[in-house]
């Protein structure tokens, strides 16, 4: 059964259709339908006015198989302009001006990019973070398995945005986004809610010894970031979820909501380049603060 809710940064024409056997608590993040396209919203962002956010599900596009419906990479095999059309259909539908939008070509790193008037751009160059204070710039990035990471300080009005695989994870991509945060723009980690979303878990992401030397290298203790569910002596499961979780929380974030939604698992809904064997799509992320009209 789903009910129709108006949603702050939607005008009110745009009437959104969400599935009401999902929990009212804030730290929820739920699946909703505005116009055909369907997203996961973040309940606590929700609550402030001016804050647009959404996290792009594969349905709601117009791209053909393997890369059915909404994929928003050009990176990936498909057909750019269906691409194009699919993006402008999803920026459209959360009431995000394409033009206004700022991606970077991700590299499995750590570095964060600051983006204000002086450097906004389509697209920046190499970064996995960007962060902004500035209104009317929405930040942009495209998954498939790696975490995404959303950041929403309310008292300094700032967004951020990180793209952390196993390997940007390893360089401890979230606590760099928080560090860029505080030191850049001014905000406080006890004040900042961060975001989980829809990444492979724990449940299907299996890893070889790379991953786990890297991590003992990374992480003081181990026990919560890796299982053997097929016994001791067979491959590890590798928990992306529980180790940015644990970065946010050293870095002094005390609000983190996990999404708790396995990407692997959930090929209805999202992409996935270990479940579907690369041959898939890319699903998009956004967020930024509205601008102001005076």
């Amino acid at each position: 059964m789903e009910q129709e809710i108006s949603v702050h940064g939607h005008p009110s024409p745009t009437m959104i259709r969400i599935q009401d056997n999902y929990p009212e608590n804030l730290d929820t993040v739920y699946p909703a339908k505005i116009q055909t396209i369907w997203v996961y919203r973040v309940r606590a962002f929700d609550t402030f006015p001016g804050l647009k956010h959404a996290i792009f599900t594969r349905r709601g596009g117009v791209s053909p198989s393997p890369f059915r419906s909404l994929n928003l990479s050009v990176s990936v095999g498909d057909n750019p302009q269906t691409v194009q059309k699919n993006f402008f259909n999803a920026c459209h539908a959360v009431s995000v001006p394409p033009e206004k939008t700022v991606s970077s070509y991700l590299v499995h790193g750590a570095d964060v990019s600051t983006i204000d008037k002086s450097n906004q751009q389509l697209v920046i160059g190499q970064s996995d973070a960007l962060i902004t204070a500035e209104p009317g710039i929405y930040l942009f990035m495209r998954f498939g398995d790696c975490t995404p990471l959303l950041f929403f300080d309310p008292i300094r009005k700032a967004v951020g945005l990180t793209h952390a695989g196993w390997r940007g994870t390893m360089q401890d991509a979230a606590g760099a986004t928080v560090k860029a945060m505080i030191d850049r723009l001014g905000c406080e980690a006890k004040n900042i809610i961060a975001v989980i979303g829809p990444a492979i878990g724990p449940c299907c992401y299996e890893v070889g010894p790379e991953v786990m030397t890297a991590a003992s290298q990374t992480f003081d203790k181990l026990d919560h970031l890796f299982s053997y569910p097929n016994g001791p002596k067979k491959r590890a499961y590798f928990d992306l979820w529980e180790a940015n979780q644990q970065q946010l929380a050293k870095a002094g974030v005390r609000h983190i909501i996990q999404s708790k939604l396995c990407t692997a698992c959930r090929t209805d809904d999202f992409f996935s380049h270990r479940a579907e064997k690369g041959r898939t799509g890319r699903f998009g992320v956004v967020i930024g603060l509205e601008e102001k009209i005076e």
